[in-house]
């Protein structure tokens, strides 16, 4: 067993936002002003990645791309992506405030692993300026470090310089005692491309898709029916591990990792 000395997190979905609400609001609006109507399936699926690209990545969807011909008599292109990433920018950075809640276990989780003398670290799909509204709210949870694209001239998920980033940060000896969690496929080819262990987490998460209210309100069969399809897009990603929620990160550490 590998000793373990780093946790790299995502945030929206994984340690706040609860249902990873902020940008999924932005999305659907900035799509909605350009005469375009998404599905929740189709503004979540690139959910994770740079804020561009995923503007990029729907745009190239089947569906939105001849909305969008039908539309504008034309494909989209380059000047639109900046258009409609311009507008999203604003939207978000009005609301994003509004989505900061901490979700449930993570201060306690994060308590334990400082405890232990392991590295909190964190990855997104934010920029720098969106990451400021977050980081200052006062909500707790505080990484010893946390990395956007702005970091990494623009690569950003599936990329593994953020990562990279992080395990320089706290200067660990190799991968193989490092662990990223997320909530989005996005963040599991995040984890594998940068070679450390990669797990998902279910409730909360935007590849569920619910509010609490929404999750909690569901049946027992319900929840573990929904549970099963997020494990399988996970594991389709090549997640190694996937937890229901925070409250399962340490028991599932203690049996793959030295934790002192």
């Amino acid at each position: 067993m590998k000793k373990l000395e780093a946790v790299i997190f995502d945030w929206a979905g994984t340690t706040v936002d609860y249902g990873c609400f902020a940008p999924v609001q932005a999305f659907a609006e900035v799509f909605k002003a350009f005469g375009i109507e998404p599905t929740m399936e189709e503004v979540r699926e690139p959910m994770g990645m740079l804020k561009r690209d995923h503007i990029k990545t729907m745009l190239a969807m089947p569906r939105i791309r001849t909305l969008w011909e039908e539309k504008y008599g034309r494909p989209s292109g380059e000047a639109d992506i900046d258009s409609l990433y311009q507008m999203f920018e604003g939207k978000l950075m009005s609301i994003l405030e509004n989505f900061t809640d901490i979700k449930p276990g993570v201060l306690e989780t994060v308590k334990i692993l400082r405890e232990k003398g392991i590295s909190i670290g964190s990855t997104t799909g934010y920029t720098d300026g969106m990451m400021e509204i977050v980081v200052k709210k006062e909500h707790g949870y505080k990484p010893d470090a946390w990395f956007s694209p702005d970091s990494t001239n623009k690569l950003g998920r599936p990329y593994p310089y953020m990562i990279y980033r992080n395990m320089e940060a706290f200067a660990v000896s190799s991968a193989d005692g490092v662990v990223k969690v997320g909530d989005t496929v996005s963040d599991i080819k995040e984890g594998k491309s940068a070679g450390v262990f990669s797990i998902g987490i279910i409730e909360g998460s935007s590849e569920m898709g619910l509010s609490r209210e929404e999750y909690d309100s569901l049946t027992g069969e319900e929840k573990s029916r929904r549970a099963a399809l997020v494990t399988a897009k996970y594991a389709e990603a090549g997640a190694d591990a996937v937890i229901h929620n925070m409250w399962d990160l340490i028991p599932l550490l203690k049996n793959i990792f030295i934790i002192e």
